[in-house]
């Protein structure tokens, strides 16, 4: 898998992903359902819906990656995949007691509360549950789930068989690369990482910001 075969859908602060596959399309994450009318139009244009989109799998349950998936559910009959251990989250919006790193993080969360009209998504229920170690292959994406929870219960990560990490938010690169900027439980997000560090991973696609090389933030781990 190449660069080109990689679309970046970027919506204001949060990145989905179209990656092209065999015979079709998977989408990775699919944003603030603010922006569903820019996604639904990437999309089209794409020639991914309404009958290439062969799966649509969410990293972990924050409304900015799953902002779309109900539209997307409702009008496309797409099937969405998640970790069971997020499920809750989309279903009935149960929120998460987190770590803020950041200052940024900190300040974002009191943008959010202004705003919290336009920060808000529609529940669904998932119909697919991702596991550790799961291969991808039935949907022509030749890739593994691999679970790496501490920024969410079912955070999960997609790597390709050719070394691209789509991470989620376990890592971000807004201004450089770094770990999670919202933490739910510190010792499975260390656990995680020193798990990631031992993959062969070259390409990371963080959730939020620019991919980056592996090594770059491999000292951190």
């Amino acid at each position: 898998m190449g660069k080109e075969d990689i679309k970046i859908i970027g919506m204001t602060f949060v990145n989905a992903f179209q990656v092209k596959v065999k015979d079709g399309f998977v989408l990775i994450d699919t944003g603030l359902g603010m922006h569903w009318e820019k996604l639904e139009s990437e999309l089209l244009s794409s020639g991914c819906l309404p009958d290439k989109l062969k799966l649509i799998i969410i990293t972990h349950g924050d409304f900015d990656h799953t902002g779309n998936c109900a539209k997307l559910q409702e009008k496309y009959k797409c099937k969405i995949a998640i970790h069971k251990d997020d499920s809750a989250m989309v279903e009935n919006g149960a929120p998460l007691n987190r770590k803020v790193r950041t200052l940024q993080a900190r300040i974002f969360i009191m943008i959010r509360r202004l705003f919290r009209k336009r920060f808000t998504f529609d529940k669904f229920k998932p119909d697919i549950y991702l596991t550790d170690g799961q291969r991808l292959n039935e949907y022509g994406f030749d890739a593994m789930v691999i679970h790496i929870p501490g920024h969410t219960k079912g955070s999960i990560g997609i790597l390709t068989d050719d070394g691209n990490l789509f991470a989620g938010d376990t890592f971000t690169n807004n201004k450089k690369p770094d770990i999670a900027n919202y933490i739910e439980n510190s010792e499975e997000l260390k656990n995680s990482l020193a798990r990631l560090k031992d993959m062969n991973i070259k390409t990371v696609y963080p959730g939020h910001g620019k991919p980056f090389r592996m090594e770059e933030i491999i000292s951190k781990l």
